[in-house]
């Protein structure tokens, strides 16, 4: 075990791209719009524009299929000039369902690491988006009975993370969290003088992109199993 991780009682574990696939689901969806809309927009505009749709909305939507699906019928309306057909948004409304129908597919080692961490730690599932949606995914995956506690949250930010341990009574240093993102799964916590680890997916969303810091004050491993290296 890392003698850095020695202190650490509670760790929160990421759901989406951490514990199993989810965004190439949206890759796959955004390709197929794309297809239903090459009449009125080339490909690369149509990814912009879907994108700045997705951004402006997500204060009003949040996050998830359901916010995806609105913005992309709202992007069709919008590039097709109110022509768009009512086929084609049927057909979008489509598109959202089969993502909503998607398989829960689990990652490497993923119940191997979540069996022997959860014999040593007090594992918490911290996730962000639909609820609903999250709920069914959760329940599909199998995980459930590893979690203490699951937290699904609107938003994972600094001050996110900051109700989250107090509200559960957690000091800072006491808690980990194991994630995908770093711009929300490691950063915040880094900032709160928490700690985290990073585990990289092959493909990450381009609002959850930012830089690495130099001089971090964390981990990045290339899978989930490698943290039994440190933490166990």
């Amino acid at each position: 075990m890392d003698k850095s991780y020695q202190n650490i009682k509670v760790i929160g574990v990421d759901a989406d791209d951490t514990l199993w696939s989810n965004e190439p689901y949206f890759r796959e969806a955004e390709m197929k719009i794309k297809k239903l809309l090459s009449d009125y927009e080339i490909f690369n505009r149509l990814d912009e524009k879907l994108y700045e749709k997705i951004i402006k909305n997500k204060s009003l939507y949040g996050y998830g299929v359901k916010s995806f699906t609105l913005s992309m019928i709202e992007m069709a309306i919008e590039v097709s000039n109110h022509k768009v057909s009512n086929k084609i948004i049927e057909h979008i409304i489509e598109i959202g369902k089969e993502m909503l129908d998607k398989p829960v597919e689990l990652l490497e080692n993923v119940e191997r690491v979540l069996t022997l961490l959860s014999k040593k730690y007090k594992l918490i599932l911290v996730t962000k988006g639909d609820l609903l949606d999250q709920e069914r995914k959760l329940k599909k995956s199998g995980v459930l009975k590893y979690f203490h506690q699951i937290e699904i949250l609107s938003e994972k930010k600094e001050e996110n993370y900051t109700e989250l341990l107090k509200r559960l009574n957690i000091e800072p240093k006491h808690f980990l969290m194991i994630g995908n993102s770093l711009k929300s799964d490691v950063l915040p916590l880094i900032n709160i003088k928490s700690n985290a680890i990073h585990v990289p997916f092959h493909t990450t969303w381009d609002f959850e992109k930012v830089k690495e810091k130099g001089n971090k004050k964390y981990k990045t491993l290339t899978k989930l199993a490698n943290t039994l290296e440190i933490l166990i």
